[in-house]
């Protein structure tokens, strides 16, 4: 699996994720400053899911009908680096396989919401 690490999510998740060996861009260390315009299309064009604080991205997707390969999108009360990379680990040891690049996954520190996209 390779992602995007936005920038508002920080580096320490995507320092996390590429210990476990996947393939990450940092938009914090890598693209600083890109638009989410840009994410969204950096995402599509390399096949990336973006894992993201910024509810932006879902406006993009379900209002503007922009194109995606998956989202991951935290919903947390505790914005901490640990808490994050919490979430994203309980994600990714109960339902790994809800990622993929037509699902759009907002995470809390209680719960998983998976919303499927349907691509024309």
């Amino acid at each position: 699996m390779k992602f995007i690490v936005d920038e508002c999510t920080g580096p320490r998740v995507a320092d996390w994720l590429l210990e476990k060996g996947f393939d990450v861009f940092s938009v914090f260390r890598q693209g600083r400053g890109m638009k989410d315009i840009e994410i969204l299309q950096k995402a599509v064009d390399e096949q990336r899911i973006i894992i993201t604080n910024d509810r932006d991205f879902g406006e993009l997707i379900f209002k503007n009908g922009l194109p995606h390969q998956g989202v991951v999108f935290m919903r947390l009360g505790n914005e901490t680096s640990g808490n994050k990379i919490e979430v994203v680990s309980r994600l990714f040891e109960t339902n790994i396989d809800l990622i993929n690049n037509s699902n759009f996954i907002t995470v809390t520190e209680e719960s998983i919401r998976v919303r499927i996209v349907r691509k024309e």
